[in-house]
């Protein structure tokens, strides 16, 4: 028997790998775009960026260290340079497809990271396998910039799965999942609140006419009518998307709810029968007006109606004519109704104090002279 060499002996020592074996390494070499490996057999192997993971431009540096061990898939046994071509990307995704193909067997919930925006929707990894959805079943409403999604993880259930050696189709839903999720919380929320209660909300969208507000579970409508008790003009100058507020539940009908920031606590209308009573002066601002008088503001919430007859003893055609809005007005209080909380206002009344005397007790008169 004849002695062996030592480069025999040496060759004999190492193991031997085939094309498609999995095999494991440990990093002896780390650079941005490939990592070095000893997997004990005569070659260093090689993973190149693009074998390692589906993530674009990946700093391997920062994935790895020397002296980690990884798992590799034998790609090639010479790369035409001496080295082994090896996958850690294609033993991901092999794991990542079996993962996959249980969820959507079992219809379990996945989740993944957004790895790349497509034109009609998004790829989403799974340990390496890519699965994706398409645009119309990212939400749960219309998304016209997917942009935003990259790089968040996502949960979703797979509603396609067909493997195949040359592409792949694996369809994943993440819609659904929100709907069900929106349905679970409005349940919550219509069983907790009541007519009364009042409760904290996030600004969703603001329009001329309201404020749509998130419950969490159900959006509420805060009228603009019932966002003061004063008058409001624009919403949008109070109100933007995502603050918080709080409002009253004033309504529940089906699943509509009305809300309100008229809270009972801050009612300037308290009280409001003594400090407003008839023949009191008062002065206050001008809020807006109209062709037929003036709403003069006498404190927040509280508006009174000079109208246009009441304003002069002079003919005036507009109110405008002779007010600013914001200007301070003096006037007395001639008409008082807590009911429909209106008060009325004349400033003749007090340039004409005893014209009006005397054309009362002149029709006081007559009356009795009819009698």
């Amino acid at each position: 028997m004849s002695e062996l060499t030592f480069e025999q002996m040496l060759n004999e020592s190492f193991k031997t790998i085939r094309t498609g074996e999995i095999v494991e390494g440990k990093v002896i070499d780390v650079k941005p775009d490939q990592i070095i490996l000893n997997i004990g057999y005569k070659a260093d192997g090689i993973v190149s960026r693009d074998d390692y993971s589906n993530q674009p431009g990946l700093d391997l540096t920062t994935a790895v260290n020397v002296g980690d061990s990884l798992e590799v898939k034998v790609l090639q046994i010479n790369d035409g340079e001496g080295l082994v071509r090896l996958s850690h990307k294609s033993v991901a995704m092999d794991k990542g497809n079996e993962k996959i193909k249980e969820a959507f067997e079992n219809k379990t919930v996945l989740t993944g990271p957004v790895v790349k925006i497509l034109a009609g929707g998004l790829s989403v990894s799974v340990e390496g396998s890519l699965v994706f959805i398409p645009a119309s079943l990212v939400s749960d409403t219309f998304e016209k910039d997917l942009t935003k999604y990259l790089g968040q993880e996502v949960e979703f259930v797979i509603i396609e799965y067909t493997p195949s050696p040359r592409r792949s189709r694996i369809i994943g839903d993440r819609k659904q999942l929100l709907v069900s999720k929106k349905v679970e919380l409005a349940e919550k929320l219509f069983s907790s609140i009541g007519v009364g209660d009042v409760v904290e909300g996030t600004v969703k969208n603001v329009t001329d006419f309201g404020v749509f507000i998130d419950l969490g579970g159900a959006d509420g409508l805060l009228h603009i009518s019932e966002m003061s008790w004063g008058h409001v003009e624009n919403p949008r100058k109070l109100f933007a998307p995502e603050q918080k507020v709080k409002v009253l539940i004033k309504e529940i009908n089906g699943s509509k709810i009305a809300l309100s920031m008229r809270f009972d606590d801050e009612n300037p209308w308290v009280g409001a029968e003594e400090k407003f009573a008839v023949g009191n002066v008062v002065t206050g601002k001008v809020a807006r007006m109209t062709d037929f008088g003036a709403f003069i503001e006498l404190e927040p919430g509280i508006d009174a109606l000079l109208h246009v007859s009441q304003i002069s003893k002079d003919h005036i055609e507009k109110p405008s004519d002779v007010l600013k809005n914001g200007e301070e007005v003096t006037a007395k209080i001639v008409d008082f109704n807590i009911d429909t909380k209106k008060i009325s206002l004349s400033v003749k009344a007090l340039t004409e104090p005893e014209d009006a005397e005397a054309e009362e007790v002149t029709e006081e008169t007559a009356e009795a002279t009819e009698e």
